[in-house]
């Protein structure tokens, strides 16, 4: 009743919890090298009961009904440990009749998260040693690149086969067809995660890097924006063609300079950092908390709960990362200071007498707790890897003994 209340009072916005949890990620991302991973998912919450209760249209057809969450995680450039949330935005879709598309204003459209995001980041990573924010297919508008800040470089994948500036006989080119017809500057390999529908693989992948000068758009674009930007177009492609699913074929937009091919593969690995909001998305869906199932029927009400949700969920990934110790991240990451000597005391309780029962990491990581939370989740240390539900059991198990410490029981 307590938490039905919270999720219903006027004074809990989505803004408030945003730059808290944005301000903790910053003090964590200081000093650090951090891809800003930003994207936009959909929580389809269902049909004609929730058109009735207030919910926007969602995906395509107009039969599903919900919410638009857009989140920018930080993530440390070297290891990719996940750092926090930067910022979120959560909103219900306006109906009724708007204007063309190209009569709004970008502030008008749903489009205007990208630059927020981006803009949010510059902010609130403001003490990193450098930010990188990274995105797919859906941010790649000619207004993101203008409008960037001065301490945020973008990689974008791009999506429009936009107009370039070319050689001095030819006035202007396309983007795809001129990095096509640039030849291959270095193979490397890669192995590409398993996704629904397809397995992992190991492959090769071929580079192309150019500098492009694009112009901007004839339609819908604001005057205002330069004429050209100058950017570097980063191609990578898959040699073969795999036994499963779509080759890789990415074109990355970026303000990094490139001029190597260990340059330009840097921006490949970069780009496949996005891969963790993916696994943020699944956390909060399916594998975690089923966000989706949750039946409340005021719209604003679940618009928190998607945000607590959400903040939740990060620290939920963030033990599932660190369970093997690979990411050699600080319990700070995740933790707060008192949270330590309650952690430490539990494993002393959890742990067994073999090897295997035993909490293998130091004290001061966050392997260490994430060992703790996923014994707390019904992990017995012997099989398989504790996952997302497992994690989110054990840490709803820790909150509640943390909560007992803190009354002196």
């Amino acid at each position: 009743m307590q938490f039905t209340r919270l999720l219903r009072n006027r004074s809990v916005t989505v803004e408030e919890m945003s730059q808290h949890a944005g301000t903790l990620t910053g003090g964590r991302a200081a000093g650090r090298d951090v891809v800003a991973i930003q994207d936009t998912s959909e929580l389809a919450l269902g049909g004609r009961r929730a058109a009735a209760a207030g919910y926007g249209i969602v995906g395509k057809g107009g039969a599903a009904r919900g919410l638009l969450l857009h989140p920018v995680l930080a993530v440390e450039a070297g290891s990719g440990a996940l750092l926090g949330v930067v910022s979120m935005q959560v909103w219900n879709r306006a109906e009724g009749v708007r204007a063309p598309r190209r009569q709004r204003e970008t502030k008008a459209k749903e489009s205007q998260r990208w630059i927020d995001g981006a803009r949010q980041a510059g902010a609130a990573l403001s003490q990193a040693r450098s930010i990188t924010a990274v995105s797919d297919r859906e941010s790649d508008f000619y207004e993101l690149f203008a409008r960037r800040p001065a301490n945020v470089e973008l990689i974008v994948r791009a999506c429009q086969n936009r107009r370039i500036e070319t050689s001095a006989q030819e006035a202007e080119g396309l983007l795809f067809d001129f990095i096509d017809g640039q030849p291959e500057q270095g193979r490397f390999a890669a192995t590409i995660p398993a996704a629904p529908g397809r397995p992992e693989r190991d492959t090769e992948l071929a580079l192309r890097f150019a500098p492009v000068t694009l112009r901007r758009p004839l339609h819908g674009a604001d005057p205002t924006l330069p004429e050209t930007l100058d950017l570097t177009l980063v191609d990578v492609r898959e040699t073969s063609a795999p036994a499963a699913g779509q080759p890789i074929h990415w074109r990355l937009l970026t303000t990094h300079p490139v001029a190597t091919g260990p340059q330009a593969r840097r921006i490949v690995d970069l780009y496949r950092q996005r891969w963790t909001i993916e696994e943020f998305f699944r956390t909060l869906k399916t594998a975690g908390f089923d966000i989706e199932a949750a039946d409340i029927g005021e719209p604003q009400a679940m618009i928190n709960l998607t945000a607590a949700a959400a903040i939740a969920a990060v620290t939920i990934k963030q033990l599932v990362q660190a369970r093997d110790g690979t990411t050699d991240q600080r319990l700070g990451d995740a933790f707060e200071p008192q949270d330590q000597p309650i952690l430490e005391a539990v494993s002393a309780r959890l742990e067994g007498k073999t090897q295997r029962q035993r909490n293998p990491h130091p004290k001061a990581s966050l392997a260490f707790a994430a060992w703790v939370i996923a014994r707390l989740g019904g992990w017995t240390g012997y099989y398989g890897k504790p996952g997302p539900k497992v994690m989110r059991i054990g840490l709803d198990q820790f909150r509640a003994i943390k909560y007992g410490a803190s009354l002196g029981l």
